[in-house]
C-alpha cells in the first residue's frame, strides 16, 4: 500500500501564502512599470510588513523574478497543453491550435510575455538551471503537439499533466539529435514569437496592418510547413 503523502505543516503553508501574496504584489507592480519597477521593500509596505521580513521568503528581487519567470513558463505550458484537439487532430490543426493559444497568452498578460524573452535586468541570469527547466517543459509540449503525442485524445495524469507532454530529457535528446520534429517545432516558435512580439511592441498598428488576417496567413505557411515534413 501506498503511504499517504505527507501533509505540509502549518508553517510551511503560511511560508508559501506569503510567497504567492509577495508575487502577486509584483506582478501588479510589473505590469504597472516593467521589471526594474519591482521592489522588495515596496512590496512589503503594500503588505504591511519589514522590509527585511520578506527576505525571508526572498533573498533578494532577482530569486522573486526567477520565481515570476518560473511560473510565467508553466502558464504558457499550460495554455498551450488545454488548446490540443481544438482545431482539429491533424499535423496542420494541431499546430493551429497551438499558435492561436500562444498568441492569446501573449496578448492577455503582455508583461508576464515580455518577462519570457526579454532580459528583464542588467545582470539577470535568464539561464540558469532552474529557468531552463522551466523553459524546456513549454518545448515539451510544443513537440508532443507537433508530434502527435499531445491531441485531443491526450488525458490528464493524476498531477494534471498532460500526458504525452515530452519531459526535459526527451526534449534534450531531441535537440541534440536535431530531430524533424524539434527542427519543425523552433521553426514554429521562431514564426509565434517575431509575430507576438511585432504585435505586442505596436510595430501591426504603427503601419496600419490588419493583425487578425496577417496571423491567419502566418497559420497558414505553418500549416504548409507542417504538410511538407509529414
Amino acid at each position: 500500500m501506498d503511504a499517504e503523502p505527507r501533509r505540509p505543516s502549518i508553517r510551511e503553508r503560511f511560508r508559501e501564502q506569503v510567497r504567492d501574496d509577495v508575487k502577486a504584489v509584483a506582478l501588479e507592480q510589473l505590469a504597472e512599470g516593467g521589471a526594474q519597477s519591482i521592489s522588495l521593500n515596496a512590496i512589503a509596505k503594500e503588505l504591511g510588513v519589514s522590509g527585511p521580513a520578506l527576505y525571508r521568503y526572498y533573498a533578494n528581487r532577482d530569486e522573486l523574478l526567477s520565481s515570476l519567470v518560473i511560473d510565467a513558463y508553466h502558464d504558457l505550458r499550460d495554455a498551450l497543453a488545454a488548446a490540443r484537439g481544438v482545431h482539429g487532430d491533424q499535423c496542420d490543426g494541431r499546430i493551429n491550435g497551438l499558435a492561436r493559444a500562444y498568441r492569446s497568452w501573449a496578448r492577455d498578460q503582455p508583461y508576464r510575455y515580455e518577462l519570457l524573452f526579454k532580459p528583464p535586468l542588467p545582470g539577470y541570469d535568464a539561464h540558469s538551471a532552474q529557468i531552463s527547466e522551466a523553459g524546456r517543459s513549454v518545448m515539451g509540449v510544443v513537440l508532443a503537439v507537433i508530434s502527435g503525442r499531445l491531441s485531443a485524445e491526450s488525458s490528464d495524469g493524476d498531477d494534471g499533466q498532460a500526458v504525452g507532454v515530452l519531459d526535459g530529457d526527451e526534449v534534450l535528446r531531441a535537440r541534440s539529435a536535431s530531430s524533424p520534429e524539434f527542427q519543425l517545432a523552433v521553426r514554429v516558435w521562431s514564426r509565434l514569437h517575431g509575430f507576438v512580439s511585432l504585435e505586442l511592441g505596436g510595430a501591426y498598428a504603427a503601419m496600419t496592418v490588419d493583425a487578425d488576417a496577417l496571423f491567419d496567413t502566418e497559420l497558414t505557411v505553418l500549416a504548409d510547413s507542417a504538410e511538407a515534413q509529414s
